[in-house]
């Protein structure tokens, strides 16, 4: 069983469509196995994705939000703060067939939707980890989705089950608990320097890795309390530079440039804190590209529809028309293909 987070402590950077196409094109290439998505967003972005977008998504949350127990992440963690340190033995009744609500997405994913509970319910989740008794309650709260993840895969009756969890930006603790769910952790970015900052304090706020000046800080942080509570932190698999430009078939020299500081930043961590990193020979490997995809994000995720699926010509999206040629289709479900192989 694969569990891999996507996260960056900068919004923006193409997350949740990056999820979103790489669990559906996971499980079309892999028809033997399941897949678990869980969305860790209160805007439930990957959520609405999921359920086909627009009106579709809209009904169909308010519908799950309205059954008891709560049929999303929220109602999950309502019920992990009723009974906080003991297992729940069913865990149906949170989740969700995607394929029940929008025909386009694969038979083989589950999800777990997300829920602008998460928020609300931060405050009361922070409380409970940090009661006295018992005396692991923090490392307990931190496994509240590994309880999930393993449950789900004992009683699944696949070859495997692979999970993607979408992060929140923000290091909150609903964020924690998801980062604890994963052994791997994909980083997408964008070429610029509010990505570099992102990345930065990925490295400082999960790993305790930091510059000098705030290694002092660095060294109070989750990390040495999850090493400590015997919490594994997930390794680092891959960096997406997403929105990639080409010139002539190559990345174009305005990307590089901006890429290369991000790539000096991984290079130096990589060296530092190998044990944080999966073993790649090459550094180079650490690195996939996406290319900028365009109006493709914008169709593929307005209707919920997998790259595989995806019609070039013309689409109404909230009443504008929109044009995908095949062209743009190829690079961005080429790229993805490459980066499931890696998995």
């Amino acid at each position: 069983m694969s569990r891999y987070a996507l996260w960056n402590n900068k919004g923006g950077v193409g997350k949740s469509f990056l999820t979103f196409s790489l669990a559906c094109e996971y499980a079309i290439a892999n028809p033997d196995e399941e897949v678990l998505v869980l969305d860790l967003c209160p805007q439930a972005n990957l959520t609405e994705m999921f359920l086909g977008g627009k009106e579709t998504a809209a009904s169909a949350l308010d519908g799950y939000y309205g059954e008891k127990p709560r049929r999303s992440v929220g109602g999950y963690f309502e019920a992990r703060l009723t009974s906080p340190f003991v297992l729940l033995p069913n865990i149906d009744e949170f989740l969700c067939k995607p394929s029940d609500v929008n025909t386009n997405i694969p038979k083989n994913i589950w999800l777990l939707a997300g829920d602008n509970l998460l928020e609300l319910l931060a405050e009361a989740i922070r409380g409970v980890a940090q009661l006295p008794l018992p005396v692991d309650a923090w490392a307990k709260v931190m496994r509240w989705l590994v309880d999930l993840t393993k449950t789900f895969a004992d009683n699944s009756l696949a070859v495997d089950v692979v999970t993607f969890v979408d992060c929140n930006p923000s290091f909150s603790i609903y964020t924690q608990i998801a980062l604890c769910s994963a052994e791997n952790l994909m980083i997408p970015f964008t070429a610029d320097d509010s990505s570099r900052r992102g990345i930065e304090n990925v490295l400082a706020l999960l790993y305790g890795m930091a510059s000098s000046e705030l290694q002092g800080y660095a060294r109070l942080s989750f990390s040495n309390r999850a090493s400590a509570d015997k919490i594994d932190l997930p390794r680092i698999h891959t960096f997406v530079s997403n929105r990639a430009t080409y010139y002539r078939g190559k990345p174009s020299s305005a990307f590089e440039a901006k890429s290369a500081p991000i790539k000096a930043l991984v290079e130096t961590a990589a060296a530092a804190g190998k044990r944080h990193f999966v073993g790649h020979k090459r550094l180079n490997d650490l690195f996939a590209e996406m290319p900028d995809y365009h109006s493709v994000a914008i169709v593929a995720s307005s209707e919920g529809c997998p790259l595989s699926l995806l019609q070039s010509g013309h689409h109404d999206i909230d009443g504008d028309t929109v044009q995908v040629n095949q062209v743009s289709i190829d690079k961005y479900r080429k790229a993805i293909a490459k980066l499931v192989e890696r998995l």
